[in-house]
C-alpha cells in the first residue's frame, strides 16, 4: 500500500490526489495534467506518473490492465473483480483491518468500461 507523498515537486501535488483524480476517470498522463495538475516536467512526474497509472491495487499488486480486462470480461461488481483479481481484497498488515482504498477506483473502472 502507497503511502502518501509528493509526486510532482513542481506543481506540489502529492499521491492521493493523483489517485482521486484516476476515480474522478484519469487513465493518461494528458488527463492527470487537467485534472490533478501534474506538470509532467520534474523528476517525480517522470520516474512515477506511469507506475501510478498502471496500478489499481499495491496490496495485491493488481494492475490496471487485469481490472480492466476482468471487467470487459463480465466482472460487473467491485466484490466480482476482487474475485477475479485479488484488487480491494488486501488487509492493512499493522492494523489487520481490510484496506480496501482502491475500491473507488475499481468502481470508476466498472463504470467508465476503462
Amino acid at each position: 500500500m502507497a503511502q502518501n507523498r509528493v509526486i510532482c515537486t513542481k506543481n506540489d501535488v502529492d499521491y492521493l490526489s493523483i489517485r482521486k483524480a484516476m476515480m474522478s476517470g484519469a487513465r493518461t498522463v494528458d488527463e492527470l495534467v487537467e485534472i490533478a495538475g501534474v506538470c509532467t516536467e520534474c523528476e517525480g512526474c517522470k520516474s512515477e506518473l506511469d507506475a501510478i497509472l498502471s496500478s489499481v491495487c499495491g496490496c495485491k499488486k493488481v494492475s490496471l490492465e487485469a481490472v480492466v480486462n476482468a471487467v470487459k470480461n463480465g466482472a460487473d461488481t467491485v466484490e466480482k473483480v476482487g474475485e477475479v483479481t485479488g484488487a480491494g481484497t488486501g488487509v492493512n498488515e499493522e492494523t489487520g483491518e481490510p484496506c480496501g482504498k482502491c475500491k473507488g477506483l475499481i468502481q470508476n473502472i466498472i463504470d467508465q468500461g476503462r
